[in-house]
């Protein structure tokens, strides 16, 4: 009689931790927030359950080396945090950059920013002719822009100015701005540039209503 086989050991799950570690570490630097494992799933390539793995053995690797940043599962997806043992040295690096000027980038994307309120980075990018990625996280840090909610047809992410911007410009509303037309170019020349940089149409209601793409460019500026 023939004795009835063992039960086969369960599938050990292959995770390629060095295939992936570049491609995973490279996504998550860039997110401004957590990304969930479906997403990072499709943007690698790789099953769900193996970036998971990935993910944690990540996760863990981290914490045993003791690294200044960690891998956190927070709100639904995937984000690198520093770790708290370091928070006072970060908090010195914040601390030293509120005090520093603004270089004239900063200031001319703030400047958008404050009168086109709330606004996109695309928007941003289309009026300064450059991209602003790097300038808007300056701000952001310095607590001088906030997000603003997604605009209703494209999706982006809007940006307004705080209440610490106020403060620091020394009003107490956005109607105590000065008054900008006497700065600004001529119509046509506002057009034209407009239409160089974003691709926009060149008649005053599509400059207005028609949402701009982020320009091409070959270098980010410099904050």
């Amino acid at each position: 009689m023939n004795e009835p086989a063992a039960p086969a050991a369960p599938e050990t799950l292959e995770v390629p931790v060095a295939a992936l570690r570049p491609s995973l570490e490279a996504v998550l630097m860039v997110a401004d927030q957590p990304l969930d494992s479906v997403s990072l799933a499709s943007v690698v390539g790789h099953p769900v359950e193996t970036v998971v793995a990935a993910l944690q053995l990540l996760a863990e690797e981290y914490d045993e080396q003791d690294r200044g940043f960690e891998l956190r599962h927070v709100a639904g997806g995937w984000r690198y945090y520093t770790r708290e043992a370091y928070a006072a040295v970060v908090e010195q690096l914040v601390l030293e950059g509120q005090q520093a000027r603004l270089t004239q980038a900063a200031l001319e994307t703030l400047a958008v920013v404050a009168y086109q309120q709330p606004v996109s980075r695309a928007r941003v990018s289309a009026v300064r002719g450059v991209n602003v990625d790097g300038v808007m996280r300056t701000l952001l840090t310095r607590g001088l822009v906030q997000e603003a909610g997604q605009d209703a047809e494209t999706g982006a992410n809007l940006y307004r100015t705080t209440r610490y911007f106020l403060e620091r410009i020394g009003v107490s509303s956005l109607d105590e701005l000065p008054e900008l037309a006497p700065y600004l170019p001529e119509m046509d020349d506002l057009e034209d540039e407009l239409e160089r940089v974003g691709g926009l149409p060149r008649t005053p209601d599509a400059v207005q209503d028609h949402p701009a793409v982020e320009p091409m460019t070959d270098s980010q500026e410099t904050p």
